[in-house]
């Protein structure tokens, strides 16, 4: 019998609406108890003071790069990241190398990632096949081989009948379909936000109104449907009002926002650091500052990383060649905690936003500390101040923006079923 008590921390759980000092008894890969003073016979003893105690965090959004891309990231090394980041639980879009449009990709991923993770991921199949925004994919055999979720991230559905018959299809699945929100006639070449800073430097940018106005179709369209609709990585400010409005009106839309969406904006990209260049691009600082709203009074569900890894050789180039994308699973923590400490969001509401929202929107059993849940937890320390070096992370990329700064709020400890899998200053200790 495996038994682990997490003692004298401040326990968060907002799936109980709980936020008190106590203790947590791990039993078996299960939460067994939540209580003060709990007894210590035959535990393994974790001393929790000064720290939260968390349910482990659910990430909606990465990139793993399995099959296929396995020199930018794999699924052990994507889940190492992960646990260092407390991702318990993490969602990987379908732009593989083969696209995961058949059942075969969807049961590789599982089978792979049973073997190999150390957090719980969850494959989001894509919504057409090939990613070209076409044909729809099965996706009631993908949701019977494992999906969770329906997506051609990375690429647009252009057709809005294409998109109408893939929200009508999802409805008889019972899965939300991702949207990655863009017109592409309107981003054209571009590869910044398009405003005074794209001006100044000269580089072709992306109007905010691609976004909208895309945004805008895919609500419509799910209102005509009645399915599940998850925006993706949100960046403008119309966008929010958008969604806003959405869930006013009783539509089923959720949406997510990045950590670097909240705390970057064009004006990073005046030093032409590539691993600043992501899609949809940086916005203003209103635009940044209406998302840390947004997120705070829940417009926005929750916060996902769009963790996109590449090699050095490709971001090592002019920024108009470079990839989109940064990585994002081993800081997330850290860079969102900031609204935290910055008066702008209890601590509950932002676990909620960093574990039970997103369990919840795919359907995830996780996000919870309750009696009898899986014992997904973290411990996190939402003050310590760490130096963060991409080179000596876990993610087999180093395309981080925030690599080599000095950051606040560091994941101390990953369980997962129960098992200690990654431990500050120790690394990933068992998978």
């Amino acid at each position: 019998m495996s038994r682990v008590l997490i003692r004298g921390g401040r326990i968060l759980d907002p799936s109980i609406e709980f936020d008190g000092e106590g203790d947590l008894l791990l039993e078996d890969g299960a939460i067994a108890a939540l209580g003060a003073d709990l007894p210590a016979d035959e535990c393994e003893v974790v001393e929790a003071g000064g720290l939260w105690v968390a349910p482990g965090l659910v990430d909606l959004h990465t990139h793993l790069r399995e099959p296929g891309q396995e020199y930018k990231e794999d699924l052990a090394s994507g889940g190492r990241a992960a646990v260092a980041g407390g991702f318990t639980s993490v969602a990987c879009m379908a732009n593989t190398e083969p696209t995961n449009d058949d059942p075969s990709v969807t049961k590789y991923i599982l089978e792979r990632a049973a073997e190999d993770s150390p957090a719980r991921v969850y494959p989001v199949a894509a919504a057409t096949r090939r990613l070209e925004g076409r044909v729809m994919t099965e996706m009631a055999a993908l949701r019977d081989a494992g999906a969770v979720a329906f997506s051609d991230d990375g690429h647009v559905i252009m057709d809005a009948s294409v998109m109408r018959r893939v929200l009508e299809y999802s409805t008889l699945v019972d899965a939300p379909i991702v949207v990655h929100a863009e017109d592409t006639g309107l981003r054209g070449e571009g590869v910044m936000n398009e405003g005074v800073v794209s001006t100044r430097l000269g580089l072709p940018g992306n109007p905010i109104a691609s976004e909208e106005i895309h945004v805008a179709r895919d609500i419509r369209l799910a209102r005509l449907t009645g399915a599940r609709l998850h925006i993706a990585h949100v960046s403008s400010a119309g966008s929010v009002d958008l969604i806003r409005q959405a869930k006013e009106s009783g539509l089923s839309v959720t949406a997510e926002v990045t950590p670097h969406h909240l705390a970057l904006t064009d004006e990073s990209i005046t030093g032409f650091d590539t691993n600043n260049k992501v899609a949809p691009p940086l916005r203003t600082r209103r635009d940044a500052q209406v998302l840390r709203e947004a997120l705070a009074h829940g417009v926005l569900d929750c916060v996902a990383t769009d963790h996109a890894p590449h090699a050095e050789h490709e971001k090592d180039v002019e920024f108009t060649a470079a990839p989109f994308g940064v990585t994002g699973l081993e800081t997330a923590f850290s860079i969102v905690s900031d609204l935290y400490r910055a008066g702008e969001i209890s601590a509950l509401e932002l676990i909620r936003r960093l574990s039970t929202a997103p369990a919840r929107i795919f359907g995830i059993s996780a996000g919870t500390l309750s009696v009898g849940a899986q014992a997904d937890v973290v411990l996190l320390d939402p003050k310590k101040e760490w130096k963060y070096d991409a080179s000596e992370g876990f993610s087999k990329s180093r395309n981080s923006p925030w690599s080599g700064q000095n950051i606040t709020g560091r994941v101390e400890a990953t369980f997962v079923n129960g098992r200690l899998v990654f431990r500050a200053g120790r690394g990933v200790v068992m998978q």
